[in-house]
């Protein structure tokens, strides 16, 4: 019997063409296994596809509601953000995608993973640090770093693919690199890879429109979270993923969460896409927006320092490791409280506040407000601020003495 190998198979060009490329160069049986994280209309018809081009057997694994529950839900509560703009809506699922192709592997008795993600990205590393951490035995192929991979473009992965007798409906013309799950859509190529280059936002955007063609009339919108995960939208309870969907239509529709970043790939290039993450853009602020009301200070300022740890674990692909396991430890226990109802206006691009209550809220307005209360005395302050500024005062103390020495 042949060895099995599986193959992370997304339906397009690239790994259309891994599938002839490994039964001609490693006469391996082929199992293909799309992860479905929420692509949509990307499934139809890639069964007949896969088994067209070669493969034995294709798996469809639908983990949607695992992907919203486990993985974005941890960044959520965490505000893991990469470098200050990024969502990590690709990050986040190959973790649980690399997962999945494991899972199957040792269903189907395979000896390897093979992947089409190229040698400059930053999915090679997610996929194959998420294969060694779940099975070190299992050997991975990395095709477009293989010696025996020649194909450099769309042509000439079209032309190979024509020359085994498989003629499909791909074309060679340039388009955007794109990758798409429920949380996001990115966008790479094209304009721009030239930073110095508007995006082409009228033929770019998928999921959104721009602000300036968003409505003139803002919407109302409301959410209620229990202990840090989102549990109804608008008074209607629904679960994470059917929330992600809901808020993605409105965030589309009123130009929420379009980012344009250069950002730091984990291999040390530079790196210009467009994302776009309504629904995700809405969840972060929201979520953050109850969590002002109710975190102490000190912990909300080690949360931030925590949430910036984990968006670097996620985007780095080091998501099966003791140290994301305890950083989320960390970010769990802040959530106990992080209960509440949280309202929104959007409006051509912004989320714009509209009420936040808790039953948690350390907010006092005796304390807060300007008039003086029974738990605040303004002469108080005397004291804590000869006491908080006294180390400044001294130094500017010993350092007039010291100048005066000079003279």
């Amino acid at each position: 019997m042949k060895e099995k190998v599986v193959l992370a198979y997304s339906g397009g060009l690239d790994t259309t063409a891994i599938i002839p490329w490994l039964k001609e160069n490693f006469d391996y049986e082929v199992i293909c296994v799309c992860v479905n994280c929420g692509q949509g209309e990307e499934l139809d018809g890639l069964e007949e596809r896969a088994k067209f081009c070669g493969a034995a057997k294709l798996y469809i694994e639908d983990v949607t509601d695992e992907f919203c529950d486990e993985y974005i839900m941890p960044c959520i509560q965490a505000h893991a953000v990469y470098e200050n703009k990024y969502l990590l809506g690709t990050s986040m699922a190959r973790p649980l995608i690399a997962k999945k192709l494991v899972e199957i592997a040792r269903k189907e008795g395979a000896t390897a993973i093979c992947h089409g993600a190229t040698g400059k990205g930053n999915d090679q590393i997610r996929f194959e640090l998420g294969i060694k951490a779940l099975a070190p035995d299992l050997k991975i192929i990395a095709a477009w770093r293989n010696d025996k991979w020649t194909m450099d473009s769309r042509e000439s992965e079209i032309e190979y693919c024509k020359a085994h007798g498989i003629d499909l409906p791909f074309s060679a013309d340039s388009s955007y690199s794109r990758d798409r799950n429920l949380w996001h859509i990115s966008h790479e190529g094209l304009e721009l890879e030239d930073p110095g280059s508007e995006p082409n936002f009228e033929h770019l955007l998928v999921l959104s429109t721009t602000p300036e063609k968003a409505p003139d009339e803002g919407e109302y919108v409301t959410m209620a979270f229990e202990k840090g995960v989102p549990v109804s939208l608008n008074g209607k309870a629904m679960k994470t993923s059917d929330i992600i969907r809901e808020l993605n239509t409105l965030g589309g529709k009123h130009g929420i969460g379009i980012v344009d970043i250069v950002e730091n790939r984990v291999v040390g290039m530079k790196s210009r896409g467009v994302y776009e993450t309504p629904g995700g853009t809405i969840l972060y602020e929201a979520h953050q927006q109850l969590e002002e009301l109710i975190l102490d200070r000190d912990t909300y300022a080690l949360k931030i320092d925590m949430g910036n740890k984990l968006a670097q674990i996620v985007y780095e692909g080091k998501w099966f490791t003791p140290l994301r396991e305890a950083v989320q430890a960390f970010i769990e226990s802040t959530q106990k409280y992080v209960t509440g109802e949280v309202k929104f206006k959007l409006y051509k691009g912004n989320i714009i506040k509209a009420g936040t209550t808790s039953p948690y809220s350390l907010y006092n307005e005796s304390i807060a407000s300007f008039t003086t209360g029974d738990l605040y005395d303004h002469h108080d302050a005397e004291g804590f601020i000869n006491l908080f500024g006294l180390s400044s005062k001294v130094r500017a103390m010993k350092m007039q003495e010291a100048e005066g020495g000079k003279k």
